[in-house]
């Protein structure tokens, strides 16, 4: 009796050791995300290439949920860019893509669907060592591309740090 119960424990022990380990679902979820200090430099870095061009402009940076993390307007940059500047960092966050790849999205549908969004250049997204960290829009230049540069040079005073991460 006592061979035929230690004979079955050993076999279950071994049938428990060649089964496959199964991995308990994460229960978290780590999110990247710049500190406050960093998207105001983004931001300001951003403000400061557009005044480098004689340029007034608003810059916004969101976060990767598009919530507002740093926003400024250059003292003579029009009130309206401050919503614009949003709109363009909202939106190339949720697709993903700088504001002058998403244009063809404006002849569609979807500026009908979601108030916020802005197809249309002047914004880039905030990446590092493969994350997406939020994005940039800026308004205020009298052309979509120059405001997407100005954004450009806000994320680039800090990409080499992001791509430390």
């Amino acid at each position: 009796m006592l061979k035929k119960t230690l004979t079955a424990s050993l076999l279950s022990v071994g049938l428990i050791a060649a089964m496959p380990q199964v991995q308990a679902e994460a229960l978290t979820v780590n999110v990247a995300r710049v500190t406050l200090d960093v998207a105001n430099k983004i931001a300001m870095e951003a403000v400061m290439a557009c005044r480098e061009k004689g340029i007034p402009i608003s810059a916004t940076v969101v976060d990767r949920n598009g919530i507002v993390q740093s926003q400024v307007r250059d003292t003579t940059a029009p009130p309206v860019s401050l919503s614009i500047s949003q709109k363009k960092a909202y939106t190339a966050v949720m697709f993903n893509a700088k504001g002058s790849q998403l244009t063809r999205q404006a002849e569609g549908a979807l500026p009908t669907l979601g108030e916020g969004l802005a197809f249309m250049a002047g914004s880039v997204t905030i990446e590092g060592s493969g994350k997406l960290f939020g994005a940039i829009g800026v308004s205020g230049a009298p052309d979509g591309m120059v405001d997407e540069e100005c954004a450009a040079a806000g994320v680039a005073s800090v990409q080499d740090d992001l791509d430390m991460l």
